[in-house]
């Protein structure tokens, strides 16, 4: 295997006109896969993902005579109260009895993924989303943990993540989570601003987490990550520097600051926020310049879009080894492995295969009670699409293609290939965002805030049909 190529990390400091962001400020994908999940089609269904699922155990996951490690998503749809900008499947309910039924069939769930994988398979990532997974009980995230153990061997060394909402949680529960097995915590923050706390509907002190910061330091947890949003509503550059300048005082391993993506006529929670207390896509662009720059001085890395890590960090030591991944979950460390999704709406990846569970609570309980795994839509990749994957996966997380890597992929003649897209790059080259090199195609420092503007020129399904209403803004 050949060494990584060491790729440096520069400084982000360029000038967005007024011009650049009205011309490029466009609806488009996050890329956490591709192709994205709006283009499974509702043909696939369980018979496709249990070929998926024996074609691993029948050597599909096989490298160098040895099965790739797996990861698995645990979706926890449970919410006690709502945030008003959440986009996520979630169930509100301060009834936490209605857990049982629901971990009942995610135990069948995982006795029918881990019955067609045959023997014990090698767990190396597994990440608790949600809604909040610490709506589970301490007995119930235990019970759980112990099921996942039966169906696969978690590996040394491993990344074993759960998503926290600080209002749900206290040290004692963290020494708990700790023993369980879990080494890594996200904690949902999203913005330190009261105002900007209240406009949402999730207040939460800055103290509360600091205390609970410290504690999962006390507690020996390999990497905590803080989710924060910008462009929520009464926020201000102001305000969200002072959240910035928190954040860097408690110095999260990593940081995953997201671009709020306000589409009212898909989630009904944002329908109770009032669009003339969101700031402007000028003021956006400023939050996001200044992050980059705060968190910069603070010792992060920039990882790209949405993602910095403590330059210590094994997500910043990826990025300058050109090791970075991205799947559902963000950047990774981890290689292109196959992802086991389980729960209510959840998104998987096996080989050449997507696939997504059901979406509502009752349609998964029904296909598990039929003895059917709970698949509702997916997709099998064409050559095609795996070609455009490897080169948006590049795009979005080496912010480079080389030509010679992809043609001795997948044989093809890149510039032949991808002919009309190069033609279609010229203008972003021309506005300084992306360099044509004679072996490849570069993102520059400028590009990266419109990284995902780039990946949409090789996407062949946006450019067919144009239609981007369904996705968030870029910026």
């Amino acid at each position: 295997m050949s060494e990584p190529v060491l790729i440096s990390v520069v400084p982000y400091t360029p000038v967005v006109s007024r011009d650049m962001l009205s011309r490029l400020d466009v609806n488009g994908p996050r890329y956490t896969s591709y192709p994205t999940a709006d283009r499974f089609v509702e043909a696939y269904g369980p018979a496709n993902y249990r070929q998926a699922l024996q074609q691993r155990a029948q050597g599909g996951g096989v490298i160098g005579g040895a099965a790739t490690p797996l990861s698995v998503y645990v979706h926890i749809p449970f919410c006690e109260s709502v945030c008003y900008y959440c986009a996520c499947n979630k169930v509100i309910t301060k009834h936490h009895e209605k857990a049982t039924e629901y971990l009942e069939a995610l135990r069948t769930e995982i006795q029918m993924v881990s019955a067609q994988l045959g023997a014990v398979q090698p767990l190396s990532q597994l990440h608790f989303g949600g809604g909040t997974p610490t709506f589970l009980s301490d007995d119930e995230l235990g019970g759980l943990m112990d099921t996942l153990r039966t169906a696969f061997r978690f590996v040394e060394g491993g990344e074993y993540a759960i998503e926290i909402d600080p209002r749900t949680i206290d040290a004692g529960r963290l020494k708990r989570l700790a023993a369980m097995g879990f080494n890594r915590l996200s904690f949902g923050v999203q913005d330190f601003d009261p105002d900007v706390q209240q406009a949402v509907h999730r207040v939460q002190p800055f103290e509360q987490v600091a205390e609970l910061m410290q504690a999962a330091r006390d507690e020996g947890f390999m990497s905590i990550n803080m989710d924060l949003i910008y462009g929520l509503p009464k926020q201000t550059t102001e305000s969200f520097q002072r959240t910035l300048q928190q954040v860097s005082s408690l110095k999260p391993d990593r940081i995953a600051l997201y671009a709020y993506a306000h589409l009212p006529q898909r989630f009904k929670p944002q329908r109770r926020i009032n669009a003339a207390d969101l700031p402007k896509a000028e003021d956006k662009i400023g939050m996001l310049s200044t992050a980059i720059e705060a968190f910069g001085q603070a010792g992060y890395d920039y990882i790209g879009m949405d993602h910095f890590a403590l330059h210590h960090d094994s997500l910043a030591v990826a990025k300058r080894q050109g090791r970075l991944h991205r799947n559902f979950q963000g950047y990774s460390t981890h290689p292109d492995s196959d992802l086991i999704a389980l729960g209510v709406s959840a998104i998987g990846k096996v080989g050449a295969h997507y696939c997504q569970n059901a979406k509502t609570l009752d349609e998964y309980y029904d296909a598990l009670r039929s003895g059917e795994l709970p698949i509702v839509r997916g997709l099998t990749l064409s050559r095609d699409d795996l070609v455009r994957r490897a080169v948006i996966m590049a795009v979005m997380c080496q912010g480079r293609v080389d030509y010679e890597s992809i043609e001795l992929a997948y044989l093809i003649d890149f510039k032949q290939y991808f002919e009309a897209e190069l033609r279609l790059l010229e203008p972003l080259v021309e506005s300084g965002l992306v360099q044509m090199e004679s072996d490849g195609v570069r993102v520059t420092p400028l590009g990266w805030y419109f990284v995902r503007a780039v990946g949409m020129v090789f996407d062949r399904y946006i450019q067919a049909d144009k239609t981007l209403e369904r996705f968030s803004r870029i910026i």
